[in-house]
């Protein structure tokens, strides 16, 4: 699924989570890591995504 559509929910979901009202994902002072964290920065993901991204950056350079 990431490597069809990842580049569009990637994107969905780093909006939702950087939102105004959102908590922090990491909150040194409380010593508190998100889930949401390991969502956001762990490599895996982002290389299951980085085929959809780079065909959406040469849609956008086109269009």
């Amino acid at each position: 699924m990431l490597l069809i559509a990842g580049a569009l929910i990637r994107r969905r979901y780093l909006r939702y989570i950087y939102r105004d009202e959102a908590p922090y994902i990491l909150d040194k002072e409380r010593g508190q890591v998100s889930a949401h964290y390991f969502v956001v920065t762990h490599p895996l993901l982002e290389a299951l995504c980085w085929p959809t991204e780079a065909f959406a950056r040469l849609i956008e350079r086109r269009g």
